[in-house]
């Protein structure tokens, strides 16, 4: 054994090695390498830089295999990302850097990420990542898994202001609109026009990042965030991503980020698992109607405690009408714009009823079910199949472990950055590296 002296001395031996050699055979830069032939990136990143002007500057491809290593790693900032290069032979080697290769500055580093890589650019880069994976046959599309989640935003919570703010058109009222018609003309009724003008709501709107949106769900701490909604298959690959401000509804989402997932993936789907929030009339229709099933889970009666529940009152699909816990009948009178039917029973039955406190505190009882109402209640006959207990339960192995790791190895739980634009790069570029992280274990292990 050396002597404490020897040992500390042994410091200044000369040792003739290459990078290659410093770095072990079964770390992770290696699979990385082998995973994925990263010359691809090349042209796809050219033309954002000219060679014709200047001082010759920094390969992009070096670049954006920074960018790898620091979400890969989860290295919190730039900064310390280059930091770790500087004396880490392993990032050295997988950026094809020596000994004494000097290492980029973290503001060049920074720059082009901002200003000289669009945005898209890091979609692109998701897809064909996404695009090896399947070529590989690692995406199991079968069952496929949606969810979102928030990242807090740069935005102080307590400065912003109230404002007007336009409501989202939903994309399907069109179809909603022309059905509902042709409920009221077949009852002689004068049928709606399409809204000319645009409806506003108050708005909690941040003064830092106003592109966030003020998030309140829950236990949660309102905050300024944006929402992730992800798409997952089973064996945890990320298929799609949308990035809003964290006051849309996941619902709302939903057709984005199913649109989004490619065609040749589209075609083996048979399942799609959702969480409550998902449980919408048009949902279900758009699912159900591509031969596909949605899993949904069971959601709790939404009535006063003492009342009767939704279920128990009993709805005649033959004769369209609706028979309440004391044996008397709503009946259909009209469609609104909603597109809810409603169903009302006289005055005097429930003037007289022994049990209208447990029913409603007006003069009648009014029922409301949507015109695409089968296809929700389709979707809650599914529950009770061995199928769905099957699927449903692997929300928690997929999606929500999809996010876990998201935040806690990858840095998802907030965002420094300002802008949906940039924070959507930023999550592209995070979820394309998990994917390729995985891709690389899987073709080491196979």
């Amino acid at each position: 054994m050396l002597s404490p002296e020897k040992e500390y001395n042994s410091r200044d031996n000369l040792n003739v090695c290459s990078v290659d050699q410093l770095v072990p055979a079964e770390h992770l830069v290696r699979k990385l390498d082998k995973a994925l032939d990263f010359e691809r990136f090349r042209s796809l990143l050219s033309p954002y830089y000219d060679e014709s002007k200047g001082r010759p500057s920094i390969d992009p491809l070096v670049i954006l295999k920074i960018c790898f290593i620091q979400e890969i790693f989860g290295i919190p900032s730039m900064r310390q990302t280059i930091r770790e290069i500087e004396v880490n032979m392993a990032y050295r080697w997988f950026l094809g850097y020596g000994i004494h290769d000097n290492i980029p500055h973290f503001a060049t580093i920074s720059y082009a990420i901002v200003n000289r890589f669009p945005p898209e650019l890091f979609e692109e880069i998701f897809s064909i990542i996404l695009e090896q994976a399947l070529n590989k046959g690692y995406i199991e599309s079968k069952y496929i898994f949606i969810d979102s989640t928030h990242i807090k935003a740069n935005a102080n919570k307590k400065k912003y202001r109230k404002e007007l703010a336009q409501t989202m058109t939903k994309h399907y009222e069109s179809n909603l609109l022309e059905e509902i018609n042709e409920y009221r003309i077949s009852e002689n009724k004068k049928p709606f026009k399409k809204k000319e003008n645009k409806e506003y709501k108050l708005r909690t709107v941040s003064t830092s990042d106003p592109e966030s949106g003020y998030f309140v769900k829950g236990d949660h701490q309102p905050v300024f965030a944006y929402s992730s909604h992800v798409c997952c298959d089973t064996n945890n690959f990320i298929l799609s991503c949308e990035v809003t401000s964290g006051n849309i509804h996941d619902s709302v989402v939903f057709d984005e980020v199913y649109n989004n997932i490619r065609e040749d993936i589209k075609e083996d789907i048979e399942i799609i698992a959702v969480d409550s929030a998902y449980k919408t009339p048009w949902i279900c229709k758009s699912v159900l109607e591509e031969g596909k099933k949605i899993a949904i889970p069971y959601t709790r009666p939404k009535t006063q405690k003492g009342n009767f529940k939704h279920y128990e009152y009993i709805y005649d699909e033959a004769n369209d009408f609706i028979i309440c816990p004391n044996k008397k009948t709503l009946v259909y009178t009209t469609v609104n714009r909603d597109g809810y039917k409603l169903y009302k029973t006289n005055d005097k039955d429930c003037a007289e009823c022994p049990v209208k406190t447990q029913c409603t505190s007006s003069k009648s009882k009014t029922i409301s079910k949507h015109i695409w109402h089968k296809y929700v209640e389709e979707a809650n006959n599914y529950r009770y199949t061995e199928e769905f207990k099957k699927v449903y339960p692997l929300r928690a192995r997929t999606i929500e472990r999809v996010f876990a790791d998201a935040k806690q190895k990858h840095s998802m739980r907030f965002t420094f950055l300002k802008g949906l634009k940039r924070v959507k790069a930023s999550i592209m570029l995070k979820l394309a590296s998990m994917n390729l992280k995985k891709m690389a274990m899987w073709a080491y292990n196979t």
